[in-house]
């Protein structure tokens, strides 16, 4: 399959290959911050102290602010330049992870995690709305192809690098340890050559932007912390009351703005909601067994963190070897049977890891599951990116990806924020098991939508 893909790379243009490279590193750098301080979260809190709590919000913080910016991130990339937008937030995530990385304490951290992440959300809608003015037709459903795998790629080898960094090292270096790909990222798009167009008397919808962060806030403010205070106390219901209605209240002025942020008339197009709704219900389920099988690998098994980042290095092979065939399979013959039995085979593959017991036996526990996940995986995500994003015009490809990317982000922010209902307090095998059932749960429910409600596009060849 590498093969495959440097034979591919060979067809291009040199500004096509460039281009795909450059987004491939600008959205590999995001990902892999968002996934790598997983495996350092038992580190962490037993450095900074704070428990499951601050584990949440050091994950949380990134999310929610990533979350509520990236629509606002995508449409300041079609306003103003993809190049432009993309230099600007490379610079910004690498000033921020310094800042992750000298943080004294855990409040410290949690609020440059919450800096990082709104540079992280001018980083993957660039990127990606790059590739879509670069390519077109079955060419393009490759290049997504590609670029979806190496993007999944680091969120999966995420957790194997923060183990090995930490083996070796303080955590601290997984975040500075970023302002590597970042220099060379910035060095390659000296070459780029992307129209920066400007487009004059449109105002960025700030206020929307606002809303969007503070009912988010709210909300998840209220799920993290329920184990601690109660729903009962005031502390809790009041700001996820709030939330609920500030985020009613963005809907609404978005729907009546001139120019929003979320553009309410994407939605009319049917492969966009319904990939949209899929991606909420497949990406939460994501994120919550990703977060659970790392922590309880180490929290409930024993195992340190080079050993639990190691379990999921399977899924990172398939996924290399795997998902852009399955990208140029879905640009041939459609991505809804992808897209509905990829979930459903991810589905059974955490079914599986319901065999896992406290002193979690790897081979005959954890490695057949995570062997289907990874199949299952491969399966969804190039597929469903390129049915969502080929749905809508070109011209709109920044907030198209920011508003895809802004769904998966958010259902895994709720997805993480909502654990502790499962789970309480304190991590055990009981709750790694109700946390992999409601995930599995979650995927299921995105194969079924996808099945029902994702139309093929004329074959393209």
């Amino acid at each position: 399959m590498a093969g495959s893909k440097s034979v591919y790379l060979s067809y291009m243009g040199k500004q096509q290959r460039l281009v795909l490279v450059v987004s491939i590193l600008a959205s590999f750098v995001g990902a892999l911050d968002g996934f790598i301080v997983n495996i350092a979260l038992p580190t962490i809190s037993r450095n900074l102290g704070g428990g499951l709590v601050v584990q949440q919000w050091v994950v949380d913080a990134y999310l929610l602010t990533l979350g509520s910016l990236i629509l606002i991130a995508g449409s300041l990339s079609d306003l103003f330049g993809r190049k432009r937008v993309l230099w600007f937030g490379l610079v910004w995530f690498g000033i921020t992870s310094l800042l992750c990385a000298a943080a004294p304490n855990g409040t410290a951290l949690i609020i440059a995690r919450g800096l990082q992440g709104i540079a992280g959300a001018l980083l993957v809608p660039s990127s990606l709305a790059m590739i879509i003015s670069a390519f077109s037709g079955a060419a393009q459903s490759k290049a997504i192809g590609i670029w979806t795998a190496w993007f999944s790629i680091a969120a999966l080898t995420g957790p194997l690098l923060g183990g090995l960094i930490i083996s070796i090292s303080s955590w601290r270096w997984i975040f500075a340890i970023n302002v590597f790909p970042i220099a060379i990222t910035l060095w390659l798009m000296r070459s780029l050559e992307q129209p920066e167009r400007v487009k004059s008397g449109v105002r960025v919808d700030f206020l929307g932007a606002s809303l969007c962060a503070l009912g988010l806030g709210g909300s998840v403010f209220a799920l993290i912390e329920q184990a601690h205070y109660g729903w009962a106390s005031p502390v809790i219901y009041v700001p996820f009351m709030l939330g609920v209605l500030v985020l009613a209240a963005f809907i609404r002025y978005e729907s009546t703005h001139i120019n929003p942020m979320l553009p309410l008339s994407l939605f009319k197009v049917r492969n966009f909601y319904v990939g949209n709704v899929a991606t909420a219900a497949i990406y939460g389920g994501l994120s919550m067994s990703t977060f659970l099988i790392v922590i309880t690998l180490q929290q409930v098994g024993g195992y340190n963190a080079l050993e639990s980042g190691l379990a999921l290095l399977p899924v990172t092979a398939i996924m290399f070897l795997l998902s852009s065939r399955f990208g140029a399979l879905a640009g041939r013959f459609g991505p809804r049977f992808f897209m509905a039995s990829g979930p459903m085979i991810a589905s059974i593959g955490f079914l599986l890891m319901l065999r896992v017991q406290s002193h979690v036996g790897y081979v005959s526990q954890l490695l057949p599951g995570v062997l289907l996940f990874a199949l299952g995986l491969s399966m969804t995500v190039a597929p469903l990116t390129s049915a969502i994003l080929s749905a809508i015009d070109s011209k709109q490809a920044g907030i198209a990806s920011a508003v895809n990317n802004a769904v998966s982000r958010i259902a895994g922010l709720i997805a993480v924020a909502a654990l502790g209902l499962l789970t309480g307090s304190k991590l055990s095998i009981d709750g790694f098991h109700k946390g992999i059932f409601a995930s599995a749960g979650l995927l299921l429910v995105g194969g079924i939508i996808s099945a029902i409600g994702i139309q093929n596009t004329k074959k393209q060849t």
